[in-house]
């Protein structure tokens, strides 16, 4: 039995960044000998262990073969006479295909750290194209180490297009690609993540509805960089920079749908694209079975993001009604959320990266305003049901009319 670091670990140790998991590989051993070292196995498809004292995962050494369609159309086969080099052999990029033993002997056969150091990302073997998800997860890895320089290698990119092209993608299951993008949005450069999945053809495929925006031109006096989904691209890095969390992101990203649908002769105005955008924001969401905060996220902003750039121009009664929109009085988050995503579409416009947003402690002041409406003096009023709920409203606006009187001297 021999025991190999594989994968993440090798990798992130020899670009010098933090190991947070590791991965081992065990070599010669079967099941039954893994079970009387007291491993748990965990592993439905193949043979995973459990580490008795450190939790950590152990895989016996295995060989695949595709023999269906999607991520999990594959036949594993795991016994002692499984050699390291052909484990290695199916992982996706060469830089993942590393392994050292418990000296740190290095065992590259696919010369991945020639690649780390030509910071290249390249496929194994051919192999590659037999596993859709390689699609997704070769953009993720663009994003993480775009920052270090690396990019795509070509002939990977190429393999990645047919991919594309076959249909494999639409194989997918939501809850495999959601994960995918969820830790692409979370990654220092997640624009890096659309703009590879776009080079390859898999954005017009997967998320049509973004893919839609390139080439869409707006107002240059409101956005410099003309092109709707180079705009997109540039919140979405805003957000990343900005340290904004994955429901922010999200919404981001698909925060101007609704410009993708507007007929040619209308450019570069968007009339009414907020509203048009919701169903295609719906389609999104649920092709992905998104979590539910970042659907509803996803949704008030594509519906309201205007509103917020707008917010000193509304009258008390417009800015009441997307305060209730937004359940400020009992979901006080999401709507700080919502003025974040707004202060990263206003940033995310060529020149006006660093441009203030006042709109942001405007609206965040107006939904204390609201909510220091008193309820209990009305109840002594004897104003209940329906008759309390109006009586709430009226001095709720009250309260906002005197807060934009006050903000406005």
């Amino acid at each position: 039995m021999r025991i190999y670091k594989v994968g993440g670990a090798v990798r992130d140790r020899l670009l010098g960044k933090p190991v947070t998991d590791i991965d081992w590989v065990v070599v010669g051993a079967t099941t039954e000998e893994m079970l009387a070292k007291g491993f748990r196995p965990v592993g439905a498809d193949f043979p995973v262990f459990l580490h008795p004292k450190s939790g950590e995962e152990y895989a016996l050494a295995r060989t695949e073969r595709k023999s269906g369609r999607g991520y999990g159309g594959f036949t594993f086969h795991a016994n002692p006479e499984v050699t390291l080099e052909e484990d290695l052999i199916r992982r996706d990029l060469t830089i993942n295909a590393m392994a050292e033993d418990d000296q740190q002997n290095l065992t590259d056969p696919y010369h991945g750290q020639r690649d780390l150091e030509a910071r290249l990302l390249r496929h194994v073997s051919p192999a590659f194209a037999e596993d859709p998800l390689r699609v997704l997860r070769v953009a993720r890895f663009a994003a993480r180490y775009a920052a270090l320089g690396f990019t795509v290698a070509p002939e990977t990119l190429e393999l990645m297009r047919q991919l594309s092209e076959s249909g494999e993608l639409e194989a997918l299951t939501p809850e495999r690609s959601w994960k995918e993008i969820s830790r692409a949005l979370m990654e220092d450069q997640p624009q890096v993540f659309v703009e590879v999945l776009r080079a390859c053809g898999a954005l017009k495929v997967l998320m049509p509805e973004v893919d839609a925006l390139f080439g869409v031109p707006q107002p240059p006096a409101h956005h410099p960089e003309i092109d709707t989904g180079a705009h997109t691209l540039s919140v979405l890095q805003q957000a990343a920079t900005h340290k904004q969390p994955l429901t922010v992101r999200w919404a981001c990203l698909l925060h101007d749908l609704g410009k993708g649908l507007t007929p040619e002769e209308e450019w570069p105005r968007h009339i009414a694209h907020e509203f048009k955008g919701l169903k295609l924001i719906k389609a999104v969401n649920e092709r992905f079975k998104v979590p539910r905060d970042c659907q509803e996220l996803a949704l008030l902003v594509g519906e309201y993001h205007t509103h917020g750039h707008r917010a000193l121009e509304l009258k008390p009664s417009t800015l009441l009604e997307l305060l209730q929109s937004f359940d400020v009085y009992r979901r006080p988050q999401r709507f700080e959320e919502f003025i974040a995503a707004c202060e990263m579409d206003a940033r995310g416009r060529k020149g006006l990266e660093s441009k203030n947003y006042p709109q942001a402690d405007y609206l965040r002041g107006a939904a204390t305003a609201a909510r220091s409406v008193a309820v209990q003096p009305l109840l002594e009023k004897g104003f209940k049901g329906p008759e309390l709920g109006e009586a709430i409203k009226r001095e709720r606006l009250k309260a906002l009319k005197a807060y934009k009187e006050t903000a406005s001297t």
